[in-house]
């Protein structure tokens, strides 16, 4: 099983270095003041990335008829399904021949690639699977579940304790990744890859085979208790230690499940995530030893409070669930995902599916540890794309992702004036989230809410606090999104639409605050900025504020169009500040 000691981590340390080894530099992961960047051929990159529907990248041909959209939306990275049946119809018979097809059609138009395995797990079953993986329970059993009135159900699911399924995965998922490093690892259409899909169970709590009775009874393995224990003051995630604040009272090696983690469903899904931890740990190893380029796992996120739900007119059952089984017990969930670390040390993250919670405290969640926020799945509505100002602004996001973006056209497609702003100064961004995190700040308004109550953002940096509302209407005031971006001594970049920025000194013996200038910017092809308009009067209400405005700003039946329409939605502004003693009064 792979573990700390797992001599895997050997093989992948030595693989890297022989990789690297012969001048060739493929996509890595490199560390950041408090993150990491994806690096690719040997410049960070911000991935603006959409995922596709999960069969679109099965066919090159279909393919054909979606990247000239997909450039036009400004997506710079598309995430796709690798599925096991595709690639292995039949046991040790590979064919890539559509996999290729579509890398090739990616270099066309300079786009990348995140590959989504699609193995043994996919939305916490296996469907995914050969139809010689499906058609055998003999060799790959089954999980089965207990309904009402003690029935036994099996479900298309692979059990995780099933050692031959984890291994034909395994040598499924190698293949895959040889053949990528043969194929691509020069180029680097591919940039990271994604280890099965929303892992877990749905049904039950835990896996009731006799298989799974039996070891649900023995200890908690010393492993996970050691490692909990000794992180769990310094680096367990919060709401692991808000679950189980007793935990480091247990006696290593000794604790059963129920013992350590209470009788019923906590303990059940704990199991449950060590069992498909475990699992996963063996399949992702096996592919970093063939070409180590990032891993990662995705989530469908669970909630313990419905107010981390941030819901518009849809049941609170999209958010995921409040009991395992409910959302699909095992996955890396928040109070799950140290034993996702420790079990699976081959993924460099893990990622949350992000639709219905509250953005900013799964942007929270997801950074435990310090591991790089990326979010593959989320609305692709405006909704939706707004909130990735906020990722990779404040959370220093290496990508976010819509879902189902191909049957979105990019001229109504919310994400085509995100994307587009963002690549413009993606250069810029990713200096300040490498260098300065302190220094940057995303934030997003969504239409006005009923009643009309709502709290600015507020942030120092440097010596001025700066507080971000909506941009003044005299009218009804609209939607934003943005970032500010501190260049040091009172200067800051604005991006965005929709937010307007107030200045107020840190010094206590300061008497004023006020803007000394300010310019809209415009930017070229290579990322640099150049003064256009030099803003003062209406745009700063007189040097009040500095605003961001819409493109339609509503002017309420005001005769006077105080309010300009945005241009270029770029903004340098430097804040100034006068100390004053009593002889100047």
């Amino acid at each position: 099983m792979v573990s700390r000691q797992d001599p895997s981590t050997e093989i992948l340390s030595i693989s890297y270095q022989n990789f690297n080894s012969v001048h060739t530099q493929i996509p890595y992961l490199r560390k950041t003041k408090t993150s990491s960047q994806l690096v690719v051929h040997g410049k960070p990159f911000l991935i603006l990335a959409g995922e596709l529907h999960n069969s679109s990248l099965s066919d090159a041909a279909y393919m054909s008829t979606v990247w000239p959209n997909m450039k036009a939306t400004n997506i710079n990275t598309l995430l796709g399904s690798v599925t096991w049946e595709m690639i292995e119809p039949a046991e040790g018979q590979f064919n890539f021949s559509q996999l290729d097809g579509v890398i090739l059609d990616a270099r066309k138009f300079d786009m990348h690639l995140v590959l989504l395995w699609f193995g043994s797990f996919k939305n916490a079953l296996s469907t995914y699977a050969p139809a010689w993986v499906k058609q055998d329970t003999k060799r790959f059993p089954r999980v089965h579940t207990l309904e009402a009135g003690g029935v036994m159900k099996t479900l298309e699911l692979v059990s995780p304790f099933c050692e031959e399924g984890w291994k034909a995965d395994a040598k499924a998922f190698a293949a895959l990744m040889r053949h990528l490093k043969e194929f691509d690892g020069k180029e680097n259409t591919v940039l990271m890859v994604q280890v099965e899909n929303e892992t877990g169970l749905l049904g039950d709590s835990r896996d009731r085979s006799r298989l799974a009775s039996e070891l649900f009874k023995k200890p908690v393995p010393e492993a996970v208790v050691s490692h909990l224990k000794s992180q769990y003051e310094s680096s367990v995630h919060s709401l692991f230690r808000k679950r189980f604040p007793n935990f480091q009272a247990l006696t290593t090696g000794v604790a059963t499940w129920e013992e350590a983690f209470g009788k019923g469903v906590d303990a059940e899904e704990m199991f449950m995530a060590d069992a498909f931890s475990r699992y996963i740990g063996h399949v992702s190893a096996a592919g970093k030893a063939e070409y180590p380029i990032p891993l990662y796992t995705n989530v469908w996120l669970n909630f313990d409070d419905p107010s981390v739900l941030d819901l518009q007119d849809v049941p609170v059952v999209v958010g995921g669930g409040a009991k395992a089984g409910i959302y699909p017990s095992g996955g890396a969930v928040p109070h799950t995902m140290d034993i996702w670390k420790l079990n699976a040390p081959a993924l460099d993250f893990i990622a949350p599916d992000l639709y219905f919670h509250e953005y900013e405290e799964v942007c929270k969640w997801y950074r435990h540890q310090d591991q790089p926020l990326f979010i593959p799945e989320q609305r692709r509505d405006e909704r939706g794309a707004r909130r990735v100002w906020l990722a990779y602004g404040t959370y220093l996001s290496i990508g976010c992702s819509p879902f189902g973006v191909d049957s979105l056209e990019s001229s109504i497609s919310p994400i085509t004036k995100h994307y587009g702003l963002l690549s413009s100064v993606s250069d810029i961004v990713l200096e300040a989230q490498a260098n300065r995190p302190e220094d940057i700040m995303g934030f997003f308004f969504d239409e006005l809410p009923e009643p009309k109550l709502e709290s600015p953002w507020v942030r120092t940096f440097g010596d001025f606090q700066l507080t971000v509302d909506r941009a003044f209407v005299f009218g009804e005031a609209g939607p934003g999104a943005g970032m500010v971006i501190h260049q040091g001594n009172g200067k800051f970049l604005l991006i965005g639409w929709g937010f307007q920025v107030t200045f107020k000194s840190t010094n206590p013996k300061s008497s004023f605050t006020g803007i000394l200038y300010s310019e809209e910017k415009t930017v070229d092809v290579n990322g640099n900025l150049h003064t256009a308009r030099v803003m003062n009067g209406d745009e700063t209400r007189s040097g009040s504020f500095y605003i961001m405005p819409n493109e339609d700003p509503d002017y309420g039946g005001f005769p006077i169009a105080v309010t300009i329409p945005s241009r270029t939605m770029i903004a340098e502004c430097t804040a100034y500040s006068i100390a004053e003693d009593e002889s100047d009064f």
